[in-house]
C-alpha cells in the first residue's frame, strides 16, 4: 500500500527531473544556433583616421627638383634613368635630401655616372651613413647610352640631372641633353618666366572677383 501511495510522487519528481533536462538540453541547441562559425566581422573604428600616403615614396611628387637646370641650358632630349643607391641613399631621398643644384652627367668607357649630386645623411644614421656627395652610376639601355655619347661629343652639350623621382618604389633620376645659355639667353628666359608669373597673377585676380 505505501509502495502504491508513494508511486505518484515518484513519477511527478521524475516528470519534472525529465522537464528540467528537456529544458538544458532545448537552451543548450537554442546557444549552438546563436553562436557564429564564421569568421568574426569587426567594425573599424570610425573616429580612427586612415593613414596618409607618403606623396614623395608613391610617386605623385618629385623627391628633388633642379630648378635652375632650365635657367642655365636649354633642355632637349629627357632620358629615364635608374641610380645605383645606398640604403641610407633612398631614405635621405625620400625625407627630401637631395640637392641636384651643382650636379652633371658623364659618359665614361660606355657607361653614366652622375657627378656633385648631394645627398644628405640619413636622419636615423650611423657611422655606416653614406658620403653625401659620391659619385653614382646611372642605368641606361644600351642604344641610349651610344646617342648620349654621340651628342655629349657634339660641341656646347652636357647632361644634366632634372629632377629625382620615385617609380614603383625605386628612385629613377631625369637626365636631360642640355645645351648652355649665354647670358642673353639666361635674361631671355628670366622675362619669360616674369611674364609667366604675372599671367598666372592676373588670372587668380580675376577669379577672386
Amino acid at each position: 500500500m505505501s509502495g502504491t501511495l508513494n508511486l505518484p510522487v515518484l513519477c511527478e519528481k521524475c516528470t519534472i527531473v525529465r522537464r528540467a533536462l528537456d529544458a538544458s538540453v532545448v537552451e543548450v541547441h537554442a546557444s549552438d544556433r546563436t553562436m557564429p562559425h564564421s569568421p568574426a566581422v569587426f567594425q573599424q573604428n570610425p573616429s580612427k583616421k586612415p593613414a596618409q600616403r607618403d606623396p614623395v615614396a608613391v610617386g605623385q611628387r618629385d623627391a628633388a627638383v633642379n630648378r635652375s637646370a632650365s635657367h642655365n641650358y636649354f633642355l632637349t632630349d629627357r632620358f629615364e634613368c635608374g641610380i645605383a643607391l645606398r640604403g641610407t641613399e633612398v631614405k635621405s631621398i625620400r625625407e627630401g635630401k637631395a640637392q641636384l643644384k651643382d650636379a652633371y652627367g658623364l659618359i665614361n668607357n660606355g657607361e653614366a655616372f652622375l657627378l656633385n649630386a648631394h645627398i644628405g645623411a640619413f636622419s636615423h644614421g650611423n657611422i655606416m651613413n653614406h658620403e653625401e656627395t659620391r659619385t653614382r652610376k646611372l642605368l641606361l639601355h644600351k642604344e641610349e647610352l651610344r646617342k648620349l655619347t654621340a651628342r655629349t661629343k657634339e660641341k656646347g652639350f652636357t647632361l644634366i640631372p632634372t629632377r629625382f623621382y620615385f617609380k614603383n618604389g625605386r628612385v629613377k633620376c631625369e637626365l636631360a641633353l642640355a645645351r648652355g645659355k649665354q647670358d642673353w639667353d639666361k635674361r631671355e628666359t628670366e622675362r619669360n618666366r616674369e611674364a609667366d608669373r604675372e599671367a598666372r597673377a592676373a588670372v587668380a585676380r580675376s577669379q577672386r572677383r
